[in-house]
């Protein structure tokens, strides 16, 4: 059994998120079936908080972790990526959160997008709205259907308290561009919502 078949094995943990994420990686930990190395590596991921106190364990959610299929491995990505930003702070986070929005990779671009959600709840976000709906919405026409899907997602959170900043974004999009219309649509489902229940 390899290291990953041994991490799906734990499929509602990580699911689950949080501390239970946390007791995945101590099992792992004590598990003889994972190469030590590679024992050490999931574990190091699983361990969200270990992201802020070295570099490496950074680059290697961001080089290794992001580059397995599965996308619960890719759940636990996101949730790391959130607890970096929170252990740093998501200003400080900023620079970080950009250059993995302009990442090659998909499932890199993906983890800031899903995992900051819901993006105002988030201290520096909350008092910037407007920073977060720019970051998210530069991926309205990314090429990955799933990053498009995360963006569209994570902006709907957002037009929850904020309609009128998004609702002003949205307008300068292109929507005869597909890709930009498949995120828009995903985006203003709250906004359109709201106006279809005050014109009944």
């Amino acid at each position: 059994m390899n290291e990953i078949e041994t991490i799906l094995q734990h499929e509602e943990k990580i699911e689950r998120g949080g501390k239970e994420v946390r007791t995945l990686a101590q099992e792992m930990s004590q598990d003889a079936s994972i190469e030590e190395n590679k024992k050490r590596a999931y574990a190091l991921f699983s361990h969200q908080e270990l992201a802020a106190q070295t570099e490496d364990a950074l680059t290697f959610l961001k080089e290794g972790v992001s580059q397995e299929q599965d996308w619960r491995i890719q759940e636990i990505l996101a949730q790391a990526f959130d607890r970096y930003c929170a252990d740093i702070g998501y200003e400080r986070a900023l620079p970080t959160i950009k250059a993995w929005l302009n990442d090659e990779r998909a499932n890199v671009r993906r983890a800031v997008s899903e995992g900051l959600r819901i993006w105002t709840t988030r201290a520096y976000f909350q008092d910037h709205p407007q920073v977060a709906i720019q970051l998210l919405s530069a991926l309205k026409d990314d090429e990955s259907e799933y990053v498009r899907k995360s963006a569209g997602n994570a902006l709907r959170d957002i037009s929850r308290k904020h309609k009128g900043l998004l609702s002003e974004e949205l307008k300068t999009w292109d929507t005869s561009n597909k890709k930009v219309l498949f995120t828009y649509r995903l985006a203003s489902k709250f906004l359109e919502e709201t106006a279809q229940s005050s014109s009944q």
